[in-house]
């Protein structure tokens, strides 16, 4: 049974040093295992989902405008993908698992089509790993739990700005989601 790895929004604005709403360091350093499971699910023939954020420059009507500085603006370096990952994905965003898209929300499932394209390859187990770890790792957790997915979470591969609320997200993956939280190889 095919498996699924969602990247969620590994992108310059969240992980570079000058991104608009960067996790920095933590971030940065997360590339290489970010970069070694998309090649690992790639190579057995799984899929890989790239859901990125997007935003609109000044659109008043985004929730996220009054809580957060702008970031992720379509067409800028801020929405492109980071370091490792970027030279991953231009060789192999023409591969038929692997799927970049955009998300208006937190969630990579709020509306995007990732569970149709989920449920039309039979893929009942998903793996989530990505930037922030307590806003939209965490949201696509919840989402995949809701929509019934069995969910690992790379510990390791996951960041934020935010510890306390990366420990807290931890916690709740495993012990509120039944989630596989998982460090390492």
């Amino acid at each position: 049974m095919a498996e699924a790895l969602i990247i969620v929004d590994y992108t310059n604005d969240f992980v570079a040093d000058k991104g608009a709403l960067t996790a920095g360091k933590p971030a940065q350093e997360v590339d290489t295992r970010i970069t070694e499971l998309a090649t690992e699910f790639a190579a057995r023939g799984d899929f890989v989902f790239l859901p990125t954020d997007i935003h609109v420059a000044g659109d008043p009507y985004h929730p996220e405008t009054k809580l957060f500085p702008p970031h992720n603006q379509e067409n800028t370096w801020g929405r492109l993908y980071y370091g490792q990952l970027a030279k991953w994905y231009a060789a192999h965003d023409d591969d038929s698992n692997v799927f970049a898209f955009p998300k208006r929300r937190y969630s990579s499932f709020a509306g995007t089509p990732l569970d149709q394209w989920l449920r039309e390859r039979r893929i009942t187990s998903v793996h989530i790993v990505g930037v922030c770890t307590d806003i939209c790792v965490l949201h696509t957790a919840i989402d995949a739990y809701n929509l019934g997915y069995d969910i690992t979470i790379h510990a390791d591969a996951c960041a934020t700005f935010n510890p306390d609320g990366a420990k807290w997200s931890l916690d709740h993956f495993k012990n509120t989601l039944g989630a596989t939280v998982v460090s390492g190889k």
